[in-house]
């Protein structure tokens, strides 16, 4: 399979601009929160109550923003992995492939 080079360019273009637009969208006051703590907030605001507490109490952001990164490499790590053996088994096959025909 031949990649087309402005192709492949136009997409990495496009990832970048989905990554960086926005950065540059958002109003300068927000903070860049999830979309649990604002419906946390909003269900609290209503007279909701949580149905459990939490066993141990938050460690701190840190912490949070360290275990969000580990559990983003691990899935990277599993999801390349699992892109490397099928690309290693593709190659296995156009190989096992390949040498039959000339044998034949």
């Amino acid at each position: 399979m031949k990649l087309n080079k402005w192709g492949v360019i136009a997409g990495l273009v496009a990832l970048v601009l989905l990554f960086c637009i926005p950065f540059y969208t958002a109003p300068a006051e927000s903070e860049f929160g999830g979309t649990d703590s604002a419906v946390t907030d909003i269900l609290e605001e209503n007279g909701a109550e949580p149905w459990f507490k939490p066993i141990a109490p938050p460690a701190g952001d840190e912490v949070e923003s360290g275990l969000f990164a580990m559990q983003a490499a691990l899935g990277s790590g599993i999801m390349f992995y699992c892109l490397g053996r099928m690309a290693g088994r593709r190659k296995a096959e156009k190989e096992a492939g390949g040498s039959a025909s000339v044998e034949d």
